[in-house]
């Protein structure tokens, strides 16, 4: 024992007490003082404070510094009701089309194996790389009066840019990667096992998709969506490329925010505002509630893969 004792010495480790079955010894760095831990914390709360909460607080308080009548009638002026509902309207379209497509990803990614896999991967993390604005300059060059598709969709009186498609387009391209890049992880560590031995059963891809697969994925969907919606309803710069800046037409939220602020009407920006955070809250505690399901669910899901693959 003092052979053991003095070899863990040697390595910078103290030793503990523990129960059976756990190392016996435990790293020094993970024993910090008191005083080290206390000091940590002090100094993740106060970045905390100085760059969340005191902003946070803010934003709410200009809004309702006029009285709860100013900041409901800022929130209610044509204008801004319009941003409201053009933004929710973009939401709707954009993120069951990245539902879709980031189940159809993830299903074909996790589950198969094919050349040109790495290269779609890729392109899933390309808006994650690429700026919103170059993105909206993008389309801009698509589909503008000098675009590629400009002279054919002025033929047909077909308008994208400075109007609704065009900021749907911008939203789409900003927000694909979300659902896929929550279910392509998942669907990997839990592996191919259970579709498998439904299709063996006879099943049909169909009810083996929505039997077997929908149902160990769902909290990550959920995660997901999510995630995608509360982008597409912040998205600031592709958006505000495409849009135009028409008040009362293809201003969404962020973009009346900054309208609102350059005119000098504070009270009414931060009211205004005050609607995104609100989302950011809401979208926060339901994304906690989340992880914490699909942290369970991943840890059912080892525990089951560890039982089924012991050593007989």
């Amino acid at each position: 024992m003092s052979a053991i004792i003095s070899a863990a010495a040697l390595v910078n480790v103290t030793p503990v007490s523990v129960p059976r079955g756990e190392p016996a010894y435990a790293p020094a760095a993970t024993l910090e003082p008191v005083w080290v831990r206390a000091l940590l914390i002090l100094i993740a709360f106060a970045f905390l404070t100085l760059f969340l909460f005191v902003p946070l607080i803010a934003v709410f308080y200009e809004g309702l510094r006029k009285g709860w009548d100013v900041y409901v009638a800022a929130i209610f002026e044509p204008d801004a009701w319009s941003a409201i509902k053009l933004t929710l309207l973009t939401a709707l379209i954009a993120v069951p089309l990245n539902l879709v497509f980031g189940v159809a990803a993830a299903w074909t990614i996790a589950k198969f194996e094919f050349r040109g896999k790495n290269i779609l991967l890729t392109l899933i993390d390309l808006p994650f790389s690429v700026s919103p604005v170059i993105s909206g300059l993008i389309y801009v060059l698509l589909f503008g009066l000098q675009g590629y598709f400009g002279p054919w969709l002025r033929a047909h009186d077909i308008k994208i840019l400075f109007a609704v498609p065009g900021i749907v387009l911008a939203t789409v391209f900003v927000t694909f990667p979300f659902v896929a890049r929550e279910l392509i992880p998942l669907m990997q560590s839990q592996g191919s096992e259970e579709e498998e031995a439904a299709l063996v059963l006879g099943a049909s891809g169909w009810k083996t998709f929505w039997h077997v697969t929908l149902p160990n994925i769902k909290w990550g969907l959920l995660y997901g969506v999510i995630l995608c919606n509360a982008r597409a309803m912040g998205e600031f710069g592709a958006v505000s490329v495409v849009s135009g800046h028409i008040r009362g037409e293809t201003n969404t939220i962020p973009l009346q925010v900054e309208i609102l602020y350059n005119e000098f009407n504070i009270v009414g920006a931060f009211a205004v505002a005050s609607l995104l955070a609100s989302l950011a809250l809401v979208t926060l505690a339901i994304k906690s509630f989340i992880e914490w399901r699909l942290h369970h669910q991943l840890t059912a899901h080892q525990a089951a893969y560890a039982l089924n693959h012991q050593p007989s």
